[in-house]
């Protein structure tokens, strides 16, 4: 098990006051942030062996982006190096003719074509590194997109259960995070050849010199990677220690300044006690930054020592080369400079190595969703929905929820519904009662299609609902539940959204606000249809609960879906609305259309033409409204509990003090 620099916050318990707030650091439960302190897991010799995996999979990325574009940057990092090249040995040549015997114009004359090689290896060099940097900028948006692309296709493929299950979403989150990792990745992959073209033409020309220079090359070197490697980790940890404070430090700022606590913070006096926690979070802050400047300043020492002994090494044994005679001046010199040259694209080629590791990760991530989406997707293709379909039947349907990861395994899992049998006949207005987690949702998800059940059958007009083209059931399908989707789009999107695989139709738009009142909502918006429903931008505008309720159900019925499942449709309605939205409703099913219709409050269902009563995730009673209040079971009451909430209910005699003396002493 590999062992992490101290500093590292993963096992760190916070400071007092995150303790005490959050019960320990403000850590991140996303994907991504497993890969958080990856850029600490690379040791040289690791880098080395990842290096090819990693440059292959930066390319694949490229070569779907832009082709023309990774051609460019290809021959340009080789056109640099070998430019680089050709320059030190001109230099080589001018140094050698310089330092010749002879007059000084001479030798100058002599060194006048070596010169001209120098100065176009240097005009080559800047030319293929503007050349490179052009192509990278073309390719890094490029790979942005196809990545981005390519991640949401997959992701509006999949199984409701998939983007449920917890394991799946913390993938999601990574994978989302690789998409943008994958831009930054040709940056500095870019930089990584580019380094390594360098490198290797410096070591190159040295060996051409003389062989024992290229040893020198690597004493030189290697202490400059290890501190720079050093160095960028202790800088990286800082930042890690740091952002959790600032993390939780703009949590509490954040708080103190949103409008829902506000009436909190100033009745109960909990500003001055967040305020004084915020400054408390940020000494501790100030001392761990202090520390680990101190940190960094010693290990910056120990690499300038190590750096400056290799460099005294180096010129000990030129010099010992020299005065033997066997290397001449001129060569001693291009060896500093190609030493020098070498020793930079090195130190370079170990930072851009590492970024590119931990980008890499989440990029694995990437590609990992990419398999898992495809085997988890919805299945395309399929037999059609019956056309003269007259019933949906559940059939001995039994359903559980994905247990998840944190769950223990060994736990029998909860059914979230038990062999239930059913029937939702078409034209009808089916209502799905019960307490909370009765399975009432779940029954209209699985109608939906939205989830396949674990055992028994949905029959369409008895075909099994697994056989089915589920685009074409998805389509036969409109729903309304109390947390549908405000979407940050204008007024007339919000509902012409219901129905985006046809033109917009102004005029069905408006007779389907009109139908459900939602056209009292538009007439009040600064800018009507046009009307941007999301605060906080320019010209945006905020409306109430119940106003989004209203277009909600207007998008549903601007969908026309043979069959409208409205889950809990008046939770933010007063009574007056209510009574308006429950009347609309029944008129759907009027016009042919089936209405499945989930709600906790019995009264509305008194016009259903059949009620199922779900308990615990089981069938427990179906019938007509006045059937089941006959039968005086589970039904009745609940109805009744209801009920007894409008009735008067007498007020109990005020106690005297006395008496309430007694009943808080024996309190």
């Amino acid at each position: 098990m590999k062992r992490r620099p101290k500093s590292v916050p993963i096992d760190a318990e916070g400071s007092e006051s995150e303790r005490l707030l959050f019960g320990g650091p403000l850590l991140y439960d996303n994907g991504w942030a497993k890969h958080e302190t990856a850029y600490f897991d690379m040791s040289l010799w690791a880098m080395a062996k990842t290096l090819p995996r990693l440059v292959r999979s930066t390319v694949r990325l490229a070569w779907r982006a832009d082709r023309r574009a990774l051609r460019i940057v290809g021959a340009s990092e080789l056109a640099r190096g070998v430019g680089q090249a050709v320059g030190l040995v001109a230099v080589n040549s001018v140094l050698t003719a310089v330092l010749a015997a002879g007059t000084i114009e001479h030798r100058l004359h002599a060194a006048i074509a070596a010169l001209i090689v120098v100065t176009l290896a240097g005009m080559i060099s800047a030319l293929a590194t503007s050349a490179s940097t052009s192509g990278t900028g073309r390719l890094e948006p490029k790979v942005e997109r196809v990545a981005t692309q390519l991640y949401l296709e997959r992701v509006i493929r999949v199984e409701l259960s998939a983007i449920e299950d917890a394991d799946f979403h913390r993938l999601l989150d990574s994978a989302q995070y690789g998409a943008a990792a994958s831009r930054r990745m040709i940056g500095y992959c870019a930089g990584v050849i580019g380094s390594l073209v360098s490198f290797a033409a410096a070591a190159g020309v040295l060996t051409v010199l003389h062989p024992v220079l290229l040893p020198l090359l690597v004493l030189m070197t290697v202490p400059r990677s290890w501190a720079s490697l050093r160095n960028s980790r202790t800088r990286y940890a800082s930042y890690l220690r740091w952002v959790q404070h600032s993390r939780a430090g703009r949590l509490l700022s954040q708080t103190l300044m949103r409008t829902g606590p506000a009436p909190e913070i100033r009745v109960h006096g909990v500003g001055p006690f967040l305020v004084e926690h915020f400054r408390s979070m940020s000494e501790d802050s100030e001392a761990e930054q202090s520390r680990l400047a101190d940190s960094a300043a010693r290990v910056r020492l120990i690499a300038s020592g190590l750096t400056g002994a290799a460099m005294v090494i180096t010129y000990l044994a030129l010099m010992g080369l020299l005065v033997a005679g066997v290397m001449d001046l001129s060569v001693a010199g291009t060896a500093v400079l190609a030493t020098r040259t070498g020793g930079q694209s090195l130190s370079t080629l170990v930072l851009q190595v590492n970024n590119l590791y931990e980008e890499s990760c989440y990029v694995m991530d990437l590609e990992r969703l990419y398999k898992e989406s495809a085997e988890r997707a919805i299945p395309e293709g399929g037999l059609p929905v019956p056309r003269d379909l007259d019933l949906i039947r559940f059939q001995d349907v039994t359903f559980h929820y994905p247990t998840d990861a944190s769950e223990d395994p060994q736990e029998p899992k909860r059914s979230a519904l038990k062999d239930v049998t059913l029937d939702i006949p078409m034209g009808k207005i089916v209502a799905l009662v019960g307490e909370n987690g009765s399975g009432k949702t779940t029954v209209s998800k699985l109608l939906a299609g939205l989830y396949q059940p674990d055992g028994g059958n949905i029959l369409w007009a008895g075909v099994d609902a697994r056989e089915l083209d589920r685009a074409e059931l998805f389509s036969r399908i409109g729903m309304v539940s109390q947390d549908f989707h405000r979407w940050p789009f204008t007024c007339r999107m919000n509902v012409a959204i219901g129905r985006t695989d046809r033109p917009l139709d102004q005029r069905v738009l408006e007779e389907s606000a009109a139908y459900t009142g939602a056209d009292e909502v538009v007439e009040e918006l600064p800018r009507g249809w046009d009307t941007l429903l999301s605060k906080g931008y320019k010209g945006g505008h905020q409306i109430s609960g119940g106003q989004w309720q209203r277009l909600g159900i207007a998008r549903a019925r601007y969908r026309d879906a043979q069959i409208l499942i409205v889950d809990e449709p008046t939770s933010a309605l007063d009574a007056r609305a209510e009574l308006e939205v429950f009347d609309r409703i029944r008129k759907l099913a009027d016009g042919g259309r089936t209405v499945v219709l989930i709600t906790h409050r019995l009264a509305s269902v008194r016009h259903a033409d059949i009620i199922h009563v779900l308990d615990k995730g089981e069938l427990r009673e179906s019938g007509t409204f006045d059937e089941l209040l006959r039968t005086r079971g589970l039904f009745h009451e609940l109805y009744e509990m209801q009920r007894r909430q409008f009735q008067d209910v007498p007020v109990p005699e005020q106690r005297q003090p006395a008496e309430r003396v007694k009943a808080a002493e024996e309190l």
